[in-house]
């Protein structure tokens, strides 16, 4: 029997691509001197499309694969997929929930430790010799004590508030409705993103991106979290208004933020290299061995799964 015919977007780690040429003939859109000439030239033959949360599909290749069944995404945002569409054709979609959770948990935390104790400076510090020639380091801020706002408690957004919680801070949140589990915990929850934000030293933004929340954090809430907070974006750069955060950080009306996402990412806005109160990282919150293994497994199980005429393992649609 013949392997089903699948486009993958983007570049996936070896381990990767050894498990998925078992079981699917691979055509790298990404490597294709002319992709649209490459995707017409497979048009017809094309079930499945395998992708990088990053990538998604865009329409225009989606309407190329006239055949096209089912799409896998690696990653856990799926907003760069045309989900409507793909409903409108019945076109399955899966992702790769929960295996990364605990990872981008713990690098949150990581983020809002090292940017209040000023890890990244202090270490700078020393290797130039700074330390020799100033004396101690500059006084920097607790953690403990403070008071967290998790805007989205999914998955992501309840780790995060747990791990907060070991640190003895006060933690809110904001989501669709009240979670009975979040209220067991002691946690508050805040109808109001504006509330959540002027309650919190510490924002996380951990919500998954739609056309809804879009720029939800605009320049209302970061004035909100006010010139001594911090904003913590692990969810999607949609979800930030970049603009109005480069203006806000400037004018330190916000003071601090440390973001793993951006727009047009990995050319983010040059703006951001001239602030000195942001974190910028590389979009590696699930960036470990083990989870990156787990999302690849996962993005071949979707399809595997389809295929052998079974349910996706984590459906999006």
């Amino acid at each position: 029997m013949s392997k089903p015919d699948i486009l993958q977007i983007g570049a996936y780690p070896e381990w990767d691509i050894e498990a998925l040429e078992k079981h699917f003939t691979l055509h790298r859109y990404f490597e294709a001197e002319d992709p649209k000439q490459f995707v017409a030239d497979r048009a017809d033959i094309i079930k499945g499309v395998a992708t990088r949360g990053d990538l998604g599909l865009s329409r225009e290749v989606m309407d190329m694969l006239p055949n096209l069944e089912v799409i896998s995404v690696y990653g856990v945002g799926y907003d760069a997929v045309d989900i409507a569409e793909a409903k409108r054709r019945g076109i399955r979609v899966g992702n790769t929930p929960d295996v990364l959770t605990e990872d981008v948990a713990d690098f949150a935390i990581a983020m809002m430790m090292a940017a209040s104790r000023g890890i990244i400076g202090a270490e700078q510090f020393v290797r130039s010799g700074e330390w020799v020639k100033q004396g101690m380091y500059p006084l920097m801020s607790r953690v403990h004590g403070k008071k967290v706002g998790v805007l989205g408690l999914g998955r992501i957004g309840y780790e995060v508030a747990k791990r907060c919680g070991a640190f003895g801070m006060d933690i809110a949140y904001n989501s669709r409705s009240e979670k009975a589990d979040a209220a067991e915990q002691g946690w508050t929850f805040m109808s109001d993103v504006k509330a959540l934000a002027e309650h919190s030293d510490f924002l996380f933004v951990t919500l998954a991106a739609t056309a809804e929340t879009r720029h939800i954090i605009n320049q209302e809430i970061m004035e909100a979290v006010g010139s001594t907070g911090m904003i913590i974006n692990v969810s999607r750069a949609a979800n930030i208004d970049e603009d109005a955060i480069i203006e806000a950080l400037s004018s330190k009306k916000l003071g601090y933020a440390a973001l793993d996402v951006f727009e047009g990412e990995p050319a983010l806005n040059p703006k951001f290299l001239e602030l000195d109160n942001i974190m910028l990282q590389p979009h590696q919150g699930s960036g470990t061995i083990e989870t990156r293994k787990a999302m690849g497994k996962l993005v071949c199980d979707n399809m595997v799964a389809y295929f052998d005429g079974k349910d996706l393992i984590a459906p999006v649609v």
